[in-house]
């Protein structure tokens, strides 16, 4: 018993420390992955500035600046300009859809135009991935000199939520893991291990566990397997009834099939080869089981 403990233990530490460097190695990862996220917002924001660039120039500026693009909220972000201009609707879809088709993550975003010196939207758009689902009104009209805004909401998918899903993931797949390799484990009855091997004396008779025969007057008698297992669980605990589903248990488990009639067949086969003792029987014990009678 003290082996298998020391061997249970021996695999829960191993699995234990296989779970931690797996953890270890999806931390890694996503610290990975938040550097290519640093890297993907940096790359979106030059093409938000491209855009405003190219706005400039469409109204005619080629010398004023466009303002630093301000992220001013989860996935959204404001470009904005130092001076006034003006720009044409169907111009600014075309423009913000030919530069952002270069961003891998913006599949679906919302543009807004707000006027900085009155409140209110001027004009917007939705782009989807689904063109379908495009939202896109007063093509061709042309919109005033003003100070002007525009804020561009990405929908929320992308590397953020691959990372939040791979980490999610990953850590749920570790949990399932270790739930079933470090619950408590019960071990095994393993007749030949968990308890003491050898000889055993049966009234007149030896009982030879290791070579399965019985000794009785110099004469030997060949047991099976199976009969041996059977014999050797009466012989452990003589004068005691045993369970009958016990001995089913401990005999048949590991093949995975239990079939009540086979039992019935080896105590009767025992039966027999224990006759040459009168001393020694098997009994039905009603109700319950068998008991091996041993009578001194």
């Amino acid at each position: 018993m003290p082996d298998i403990r020391n061997l249970l233990s021996g695999k829960r530490k191993y699995v234990g420390g296989l779970l931690l460097f797996m953890f270890i190695s999806i931390i890694c990862a996503a610290f990975s992955m938040n550097g290519s996220d640093n890297f993907a917002i940096a790359r979106r924001e030059i093409l938000l500035r491209r855009i405003g660039d190219e706005l400039l120039t469409q109204s005619g500026d080629s010398k004023s600046r466009v303002l630093p693009v301000k992220k001013i909220a989860e996935n959204e972000y404001q470009i904005s300009f130092e001076n006034e201009l003006t720009f044409q609707a169907d111009s600014l879809v075309n423009t913000t859809q030919r530069l952002l088709a270069k961003d891998p993550l913006a599949d679906d975003y919302v543009v807004t135009v707000l006027n900085s010196d009155k409140s209110g939207v001027v004009y917007g758009y939705a782009i989807s991935k689904n063109k379908k689902n495009d939202i896109v009104a007063c093509i061709g009209r042309k919109q005033p000199r003003a100070g002007y805004m525009i804020n561009i909401k990405f929908k929320p998918t992308g590397i953020i939520t691959a990372k939040n899903g791979y980490l999610l993931g990953s850590l749920t797949v570790l949990a399932f893991i270790g739930s079933i390799f470090l619950r408590p484990v019960k071990p095994r009855k393993a007749l030949s291990d968990s308890q003491p091997t050898g000889m055993f004396s049966l009234g007149s008779m030896s009982f030879d566990e290791e070579t399965r025969k019985l000794l009785i007057n110099g004469k030997t008698i060949d047991l099976t397997r199976t009969e041996t297992r059977v014999l050797r669980i009466f012989a452990l605990s003589p004068n005691e009834a045993i369970e009958r589903s016990r001995l089913q248990k401990e005999i048949w488990e590991d093949e995975g099939v239990i079939v009540g009639r086979s039992l019935d067949m080896f105590i009767s086969k025992l039966r027999k080869k224990l006759e040459f003792d009168p001393n020694i029987k098997i009994v039905v014990i009603r109700g319950k089981g068998y008991k091996l009678e041993i009578n001194s």
